[in-house]
């Protein structure tokens, strides 16, 4: 494996298993086989979503809280400023109140959004695309064998989708386990105590092959965060990360964020201590807090990412059209990466 520009990886001796034409066929192939077995497994009804947000309804993802969103002027709508989504966490949470979803319905939607401060590699694009779903569960259901038991049915969804994949194309071979392996960022932290929360997920993803990261968000023992995650969606103790070990890269593939989302106590909890209690006063906070709003599990899942990992891809970009800088271009040219 070489890595060249401290960003793009170049597999030794890389030759994409399927040419352009062919790639273009699968990704269809893949993403419709998906999309759904997924709708099936959670009972999920497919429904149009937005492109972009009115800010001040909070209604937009704020991720890890330092990504500037794309935001511009409308001129119908007498110049009002609106931002393009960076995923649809709380949108969707709104919808199955407005839509009069009921315990155990659910939505997903495609989701397009553009991440202007994403730093680009081989699995990172500014150009993101994936399946946003949430579902109606009862307060009950907030727990983390919940939580499991909704892992376990996504992943059957993969498993079945990799079959699918290898009886189109034999030439591909499974590598999925039978089971996905749970454990949570501390015991991953006591596990390997002297990496990088990367180095962990690469570590553990490489032991057991597809692993659920699960309680994302808080600080650790050692006093800092596995990784970072906004206050206002997933509970930080009933949430995770899907993640596959990917041989193309010899690296930890993340394929899916996902949680179950905040109740009126975890919002004012996480809010304060992400120093945030001032979107209390925005709609959606608003809403969540006076109990309006269902309780509810979702995530979003990485179309790009599934199809570059089923189809043995090195870059992202050999999946869905983005830009990327013109010596990394170059360098994929140098290396037979067929960037779309």
């Amino acid at each position: 494996m070489t890595k060249l520009n401290n960003s793009l990886k170049v597999p030794k001796g890389y030759k994409s298993p399927l040419g352009i034409k062919e790639t273009e066929i699968a990704i269809k192939q893949i993403k419709d086989f998906f999309e759904s077995a997924l709708a099936y497994e959670l009972n999920l009804t497919r429904v149009s979503a937005p492109l972009f947000v009115e800010p001040e309804t909070g209604t937009n993802d704020n991720l890890n809280g330092i990504e500037r969103p794309v935001s511009f002027d409308v001129k119908g709508v007498g110049g009002k400023q609106v931002e393009i989504v960076h995923s649809l966490a709380k949108w969707k949470r709104m919808a199955l109140h407005r839509y009069g979803f009921n315990r155990g319905e659910g939505i997903y939607t495609d989701m397009n959004a553009i991440r202007r401060d994403e730093d680009l590699d081989n699995i990172h694009s500014i150009y993101v695309d994936q399946w946003d779903w949430e579902l109606v569960i009862s307060k009950e259901e907030r727990k983390s064998s919940a939580l499991k038991e909704i892992v376990e049915k996504i992943y059957r969804v993969f498993k079945r989708t990799e079959d699918e994949v290898c009886k189109l194309y034999p030439s591909f071979k499974k590598s999925l386990p039978d089971n996905i392996f749970f454990i949570t960022t501390q015991e991953l932290e006591d596990r390997f105590p002297s990496f990088s929360p990367k180095e962990r997920e690469d570590a553990i993803a490489k032991e057991k092959g597809a692993v659920f990261i699960m309680e994302i968000g808080d600080k650790l023992l050692s006093g800092t965060k596995h990784d970072g995650r906004a206050p206002d969606y997933d509970d930080w103790i009933l949430n995770g990360d899907i993640i596959f070990w990917y041989p193309v890269l010899e690296m930890a593939l993340e394929l899916s964020s996902m949680g179950i989302r905040v109740d009126e106590a975890a919002l004012v909890k996480q809010l304060k201590i992400a120093k945030a209690e001032d979107k209390k006063e925005l709609t959606f906070h608003r809403m969540l807090l006076n109990k309006e709003l269902p309780y509810t599990v979702g995530g979003g899942i990485g179309q790009s990412r599934i199809c570059m990992f089923f189809l043995e891809k090195a870059h992202i970009g050999e999946v869905q059209a983005s830009i990327w800088p013109q010596d990394m271009i170059k360098k994929c040219e140098e290396a037979d990466i067929l960037l779309l």
